[in-house]
């Protein structure tokens, strides 16, 4: 049900922030990001990693900046979250299905299916979501050291208070 309730008020965001603009401290460029923003919190609520990634990736290649540099460090180690929760947990099967969502990304890949097994595929993307996590941060930090501070402390704020699911959507004061 709460669920539910996020994903409706998600989706009601993303409605709403069609217009919605906003300058990154640096930039003096106003840039229309919370559709962006709504979207990849939407997915991170959906467990589709993959499509959070590519949003970000997308809001990069529209406009670089060190804020969509850091929203793409969040949803790698997002991930990374993710995956070491489920090994807690001993869900192999959503490890998995978060491999899938990973590699899947046209129809053929219903006719040639990338295999795995789950513990191989968790370290596997573990390392990479990692290596990929310190690039993204390092890209962010030589753009804009000081917006990139400000965004690490609302995540960590984030995370502090969410510690068993902060992986599953953005910080609310970067959908705001």
């Amino acid at each position: 049900m709460i669920t539910r309730l996020i994903c409706m008020t998600l989706f009601g965001l993303l409605l709403l922030g069609e217009g919605a603009a906003f300058a990154e401290s640096g930039n003096s460029v106003s840039v229309t990001m919370r559709p962006n923003l709504a979207k990849t919190n939407l997915f991170l609520a959906a467990g589709d990693y993959r499509r959070a990634l590519e949003t970000c990736q997308r809001a990069i290649d529209e406009m670089p900046s060190a804020g969509g540099y850091i929203r793409l460090t969040y949803v790698y180690q997002a991930i990374d979250a993710y995956l070491e929760h489920l090994s807690q947990e001993e869900q192999w099967m959503a490890v998995e299905h978060l491999y899938l969502n990973l590699a899947y990304r046209d129809t053929e890949d219903l006719v040639d299916p990338p295999g795995g097994l789950a513990r191989m595929a968790k370290e596997m993307i573990q390392a990479s979501v990692r290596q990929q996590s310190d690039v993204s941060a390092a890209m962010a930090n030589r753009l804009d050291k000081a917006e990139s501070d400000r965004l690490w402390v609302e995540q960590a704020q984030w995370r502090a208070a969410n510690p068993k699911g902060w992986w599953q959507g953005l910080p609310p004061a970067w959908v705001r």
